[in-house]
């Protein structure tokens, strides 16, 4: 038995104007979607605890059948791991963005994509200045050597505290942060980190204001056109997950295709290799056919492969409806056919598609609720249903609650 799960980022959405009131799956030509849900079942599944962050770190844990309420601690420590970075115990992961901040509204969370050659420059400035230069004061009673900016690809960094019985933590399960991805067009004065060791993390983000302000950085990137790097935004926090393997919870060997580091972090924490693509980007410009043709490709090795594309995701952020019919017309033409087509050429197979979480165009960014999931393959009995939508699935009458138990209905024991 062959399995491939497929992951579009963010793809449900809610009924848009400009459409007609249907919603980008609704609007989008997606023929080998449709033909697995003619084929198989649709239903609608729960990845987004209302008492969890309504992000891809709780969602991507749930499709992979593992309970957040047991394994998540935060959204950095799963971005550390996909770095190889080890948390010990008394250690934190903080994430930390690259923004651009206009008189306190978030006016682009990905500072207009700055590069990770930019970031890295930026992020060792700040090293310097914020970090190994500063008084103890300056780190709310922090010695400096406890902290470490880790540059990751583009706007998306982190922040290592590295702690021990000595020089505990400040921070707690109960310290708050808000994603900058939320913000978009938004004012952002009450969503700084709030309770435990936020005083400290307000501080790094208030100062670095000012010292990215004049920074050779972004005299160059204004000097191109390009929005400036105005300050660090910090948010996700949390210590060391431990996650028990994939393989001995189901039985199957699996492999991650994806071009974002937190689902490279989940990966590797479930003990997965993870097959890296040229040409995958995480945005709207990621080349789809290559994730496909190596999907295929790693079909012949592994008994399960998982792919997932952000492009979706992205385009919700940006609130553009047009370039998220787009995506997923692509999904469906480059990522869904060609898996379909070899695993059905293999024999015994099913494959699981679905999002994580809902990201609505028109708030631009991630909401609890239930998305549009379709299984198909071998002893899958179809229902009535014969497109990929979010109506469609609602139609169905299955649902599953708990979205971690969505796996268990993929793989065959």
């Amino acid at each position: 038995m062959k399995y491939a799960i497929i992951i579009p980022d963010g793809c449900a959405d809610e009924p848009i104007d400009a459409l007609g009131g249907h919603t980008p799956l609704q609007a989008a030509r997606l023929p080998r979607l449709d033909s697995l849900v003619t084929n198989g079942r649709i239903g609608l599944s729960n990845n987004t605890p209302r008492h969890l962050p309504a992000g891809s770190e709780v969602a991507n844990l749930c499709l992979l059948g593992y309970n957040p309420d047991t394994y998540f601690t935060g959204r950095a420590p799963l971005e550390a791991a996909a770095q190889g970075i080890e948390l010990a115990p008394g250690d934190w992961a903080i994430r930390c963005n690259l923004v651009t901040v206009v008189d306190q509204v978030m006016v682009d969370f990905t500072a207009d994509h700055v590069t990770t050659a930019e970031a890295t420059e930026l992020l060792a400035t700040a090293q310097n200045s914020l970090i190994d230069s500063a008084s103890s004061e300056q780190l709310a009673g922090l010695a400096p050597g406890l902290l470490h900016f880790i540059p990751g690809v583009s706007y998306r960094n982190l922040l290592i505290f590295r702690g021990s019985a000595a020089h505990p933590a400040p921070f707690s399960r109960q310290t708050r942060s808000s994603a900058p991805h939320d913000l978009t067009d938004l004012p952002v004065d009450h969503d700084y980190p709030r309770g435990p060791g936020s005083d400290l993390l307000v501080s790094l983000m208030e100062r670095s204001v000012e010292l990215f302000a004049d920074h050779p950085v972004n005299r160059r990137r204004i000097a191109a056109g390009k929005r400036p790097v105005t300050n660090l935004w910090l948010w996700g926090l949390g210590d060391a997950p431990r996650l028990p393997s994939f393989e001995s919870l189901h039985g199957v060997r699996g492999t991650m295709i994806t071009a974002v580091d937190l689902l490279r972090g989940i990966a590797a924490l479930c003990q997965w290799p993870r097959i890296e693509v040229a040409g995958a980007t995480g945005y709207l410009d990621t080349d789809y056919q290559a994730k496909g043709r190596a999907a295929v490709a790693a079909l012949d090795e592994y008994d399960l492969v998982c792919v997932h594309i952000e492009a979706p995701d992205e385009a919700s952020h940006e609130g553009r409806h047009d370039a998220k019919i787009e995506a997923m017309e692509r999904i469906d033409e480059s990522v869904v056919g060609p898996i379909v087509d070899k695993l059905q050429a293999h024999g015994d197979y099913r494959i699981l598609v679905s999002p994580d979480h809902p990201t609505p165009c028109g708030t631009k960014k991630h909401s609890h609720g239930d998305v549009p999931f379709v299984l198909a393959g071998t002893d899958i009995t179809p229902d009535a249903q014969s497109r990929y939508d979010e109506v469609e699935a609602a139609k169905s009458g299955w649902k599953i609650p708990h979205g971690w138990d969505l796996v268990s209905h993929l793989i065959r024991r």
